[in-house]
């Protein structure tokens, strides 16, 4: 990770890429058009086949590498393979490149899980963080063995990022009690490589989501909704965290759709969207949230549904159609004018950009040949972050 990233706090002026890698290459009925690139059920119509490859999985990383990415993130789901390994195995194959790694309190003693990040931080040489889900569907948790509703798996999430902080930055043994975790004595002889701690992601739209964020994360997370949306979501964040004498950074996440002309971009788009619509039908219901405790997937819903356009460039139809499951909102357009896009953001409050493509590997490298330095220029020339806090 580069220098100034520890706990989220980005030098002024500058900007946080983040890809996203798969471990496996996608199938033909898909590619060009996948929905998932880490797989999972969650996302219908965009699954990978069975398994995991390490050469791609190598090749994946290095291409984000050399496409000039910060980080790329590791997804997670109840059917997935786990993303601790596969960061581990794809930095063996780097040597600049960060590792999100979403990871999902409940399955892990937060002891355990401090020191494994905290090991890994430190065999990476401080190149990963920390992507914290708490769950958005009852229905995939129980794969897992989990039956706590929503808000339970919230009040369990601030406990564990409690513990796990404290086993960061704590250098007496501690006890802790509460209603989820108890640990008596609780230490770790291992540290992480970067202070205080590894960066911790965080998203979500409940109030549950919100009050545990504003409280923990380093980094408040978004998917794609309109400017305005973002400005608001921003502020009451950020009112959030100061009352808890904390600042916080924020992320945006969004699947850019390139092309040589505006024109050539949307036409893009559209195929794209009639290719999910075919590999989503009968999978799931258009405009119904694909996450039913999901108050992020409600909300693209929601947006998709009143309008098709946001902001010039921001189309949400494949939204729409994937039942807003993750990352599905897209800016279209030519690599400045995207840039240009990302940059509004930027000046909103979020120095972090999840991007991903429907062709992931492809698009990764497609995106460091312009969008990725346009935006990075655009964010210098602006001298300084967006505002105070983020």
């Amino acid at each position: 990770m580069t220098e100034g990233t520890s706990a989220g706090v980005l030098p002024a002026g500058r900007v946080r890429v983040v890809g996203m890698i798969g471990v496996q290459r996608e199938d033909p009925s898909t590619a060009g058009a996948s929905l998932s690139v880490f797989g999972g059920s969650i996302n219908p119509g965009g699954e990978v086949p069975a398994g995991v490859d390490g050469e791609y999985i190598a090749e994946f990383a290095s291409a984000h590498e050399d496409a000039g990415f910060d980080m790329v993130l590791t997804g997670y789901s109840s059917s997935t393979p786990d993303g601790f390994e596969v960061a581990g195995y794809a930095a063996g194959a780097t040597s600049r490149l960060g590792y999100l790694i979403a990871h999902r309190p409940g399955f892990v003693a937060p002891t355990l899980a401090a020191r494994k990040a905290a090991t890994l931080d430190q065999l990476t040489g401080g190149r990963i963080g920390l992507h914290i889900i708490s769950g958005g569907s009852d229905a995939e948790q129980r794969q897992d063995g989990d039956w706590l509703d929503h808000d339970g798996r919230y009040r369990r999430t601030a406990e564990y990022l409690d513990v796990m902080k404290r086993v960061w930055t704590e250098t007496k043994p501690f006890d802790f009690g509460g209603d989820f975790y108890r640990v008596q004595g609780a230490r770790s002889q291992v540290r992480c490589r970067q202070q205080p701690h590894v960066p911790l992601f965080f998203g979500g739209a409940s109030e549950a989501a919100v009050e545990v964020g504003a409280r923990w994360a380093d980094v408040f997370a978004f998917l794609g909704e309109p400017l305005d949306s973002i400005r608001q979501r921003v502020e009451d964040l950020r009112r959030r965290a100061a009352g808890h004498g904390r600042e916080l950074s924020f992320s945006v996440s969004l699947r850019p759709v390139l092309a040589d002309t505006e024109e050539a971009a949307w036409e893009r788009a559209r195929g794209i969207l009639a290719r999910v619509e075919k590999s989503t039908r009968g999978k799931i219901v258009p405009g119904q949230a694909a996450r039913e405790q999901s108050a992020l997937s409600q909300r693209l819903v929601n947006f998709a549904a009143t309008r098709e356009v946001y902001d010039e460039r921001l189309w949400m139809p494949i939204a729409y159609a994937s039942g807003g499951a993750g990352n599905t909102t897209c800016l279209v357009g030519t690599p400045r004018q995207v840039a240009d896009s990302l940059l509004a953001y930027h000046d909103a409050g979020c120095t972090s950009f999840i991007l991903r493509g429907f062709d992931p590997l492809n698009d990764a490298i497609e995106y460091g040949r312009e969008l990725i330095p346009l935006l990075r220029q655009g964010a210098a020339r602006s001298g300084a972050q967006p505002a105070a806090g983020s």
